[in-house]
């Protein structure tokens, strides 16, 4: 794998217009497929391993295990392997170009593989409740190549005012989707296939009596 991966000017744009414009922003090839191919295999292994942990819904206390709601089984990266850290290099590039463009104040982002199982799904919902917590903008990066058209997997996406299907996203490996938490409803249909990729969030910072983004 190359060097760190520079996200393009001319895409880092499109994607923000995508987010003015409509909430939402869909992106054919826009991770470098080198990436992509080493963070699949760096999730094949983990998988082989059995260290993926089943997914839950919910934070803190409330968090819960739902598997009529998510079957995915995921990991959270933690910059242990090169792949991880350039991918969240490219991450940090995001970052620094939506609070230069929209001032939104991000201030980390966190994230986790995710392999879909065949079967598996995730019902529809929303990231983040507007007030209630700091996420602030969604990410998801596919990284399984080849995805064959009887797949299934695909992500959904609802238009917030009247639930109307505005997107239907094939998880194929270097697309890569943004969206404001709070603000748009999607789902991952049932997949034939097994399904890999990272979902991320940018945070805003929670501070409350000197600790840094507290539990809730």
């Amino acid at each position: 794998m190359s060097d760190s991966p520079r996200l393009p000017d001319a895409r880092l744009a499109e994607l923000i217009d995508g987010l003015v414009e409509q909430g939402w922003y869909v992106g054919p090839s826009f991770l470098p497929a080198p990436l992509c191919e080493a963070l699949h295999t760096e999730l094949d292994d983990m998988t082989a391993r059995e260290a993926l942990v089943a997914a839950g819904i919910g934070r803190g206390d409330n968090h819960h295990l739902r598997r009529d709601v998510r079957g995915d089984a995921i990991r959270w990266l933690d910059r242990e392997s090169l792949a991880q850290r350039r991918y969240l290099e490219a991450m940090g590039d995001l970052q620094q170009a939506l609070n230069q463009a929209l001032f939104l104040g991000l201030f980390e982002y966190e994230a986790h593989f995710a392999r879909y199982p065949p079967g598996a799904f995730y019902r529809r919902h929303l990231d983040s409740f507007q007030g209630r917590a700091n996420r602030v903008v969604s990410t998801v990066g596919y990284l399984t190549p080849d995805w064959p058209a009887d797949g299934g997997g695909e992500m959904v996406i609802y238009a917030p005012a009247d639930g109307r299907e505005l997107a239907r996203v094939r998880p194929e490996a270097g697309t890569f989707v943004c969206f404001l938490s709070d603000r748009i409803p999607h789902e991952v249909l049932p997949t034939h296939h097994p399904r890999a990729s990272i979902a991320g969030w940018f945070r805003r910072n929670a501070s409350l009596g000197g600790l840094v983004d507290p539990a809730r």
